[in-house]
């Protein structure tokens, strides 16, 4: 459980730096998003889950 926090946290810190260092950049992106639609965005989004799973596996071997 202490180490889906450490992760929770991490994702924090990583969205924080986005925001503190390229908030222009970080809200372009999100209008991107939003002009896409639903459709699009699941795919993306299993797509990072993926990618994700995927370096998570491979960092823990």
């Amino acid at each position: 459980m202490g180490e889906l926090l450490a992760a929770l946290c991490l994702v924090a810190v990583i969205e924080g730096l986005f925001l503190l260092l390229a908030p222009q950049a970080w809200k372009r992106a999100a209008e991107q998003l939003l002009a896409l639609p639903d459709r699009q965005v699941r795919m993306l989004g299993a797509m990072v889950l993926g990618i994700g799973l995927l370096a998570l596996w491979l960092v823990r071997l």
